[in-house]
């Protein structure tokens, strides 16, 4: 057993000694097996509860999140440690150098006159010190693993720099409808190939209308998500109001609950 000290306060570097002791031959056997593809959806969860902790406003569960987040940077940074390529402080000083380089208004002697100008040289700048030199290549380094809406807005809006976009929200609204009218006949058809072809074109159109109109299309989606939670609850709660369960009713007969209830609560 290491005889790890108590402290009255722990900082960054007992956090890497901790990590650094749970993988030694005699640590934690979960811990010494664990690689960067075995925790990777760790990473994933924990960030998105980092989110969760912001969208309630919750500043305790933040706190305790972003600790869950910096563990999992320390522990994957350990394994590239152990591996003998690099260790922590590199980690740090790579992100404080693209920081400063980043910041040529701050660190340096350029100037600005808002944060539209400081969007144009971060953006430049990125593609200069990663050596991109045309627009796919600033479209081909969107993360593939982001969610797809948040890709898919992403490369959007990066395309839109080339000049290649909709000239406004309308134009983007009416390529929605064109969209609509090829997937109502492929589905006609029943092609599966065309049909799941022709949806992924509906999806990217909305989440092109959706940049267009200033939206973030991820967030629409959750919110409606939410909304249809809170309906469907409305609607089960009536129905066990009823002594019945939703099986006890047929899709038509829920549609005019739903509908009533949908008209009561509105857009909530």
């Amino acid at each position: 057993m290491v005889d790890f000290v108590q402290k009255e306060f722990y900082d960054i570097n007992d956090l890497i000694e901790i990590v650094r002791i749970l993988r030694l031959p005699d640590g934690c056997p979960w811990d010494r097996e664990q690689t960067h593809a075995s925790i990777r959806m760790d990473f994933i969860e924990e960030v998105y509860e980092v989110i969760e902790a912001i969208d309630k406003e919750d500043t305790a569960l933040l706190r305790e999140e972003l600790g869950d987040v910096l563990l999992q940077v320390v522990f994957h940074t350990q394994i590239e440690r152990e591996a003998g390529t690099f260790h922590f402080d590199e980690v740090c000083d790579e992100v404080c150098r693209k920081m400063i380089i980043r910041h040529p208004h701050v660190f340096g002697e350029v100037t600005v006159s808002g944060t539209g100008e400081v969007l144009n040289n971060w953006e430049a700048i990125k593609q200069q010190t990663k050596g991109q030199t045309t627009y796919t290549e600033t479209l081909e380094s969107v993360a593939v693993s982001l969610p797809a809406l948040l890709r898919a807005q992403k490369v959007g809006k990066r395309a839109a720099k080339s000049g290649m976009d909709f000239a406004d929200a309308e134009s983007a609204l009416k390529n929605i409808h064109t969209e609509v009218t090829e997937l109502e006949e492929a589905a006609a058809e029943g092609n599966s190939d065309r049909m799941a072809d022709e949806l992924g074109d509906v999806l990217f159109s909305c989440v092109n209308a959706a940049r267009k109109l200033g939206l973030n299309s991820e967030q629409c989606l959750t919110q409606a998500t939410e909304k249809f939670m809170r309906r469907f609850a409305a609607v089960e709660a009536e129905v066990l109001k009823q002594g019945k369960t939703m099986d006890d009713f047929t899709t038509e007969e829920l549609d005019v609950i739903w509908n009533r209830i949908k008209h009561n609560i509105g857009k909530r």
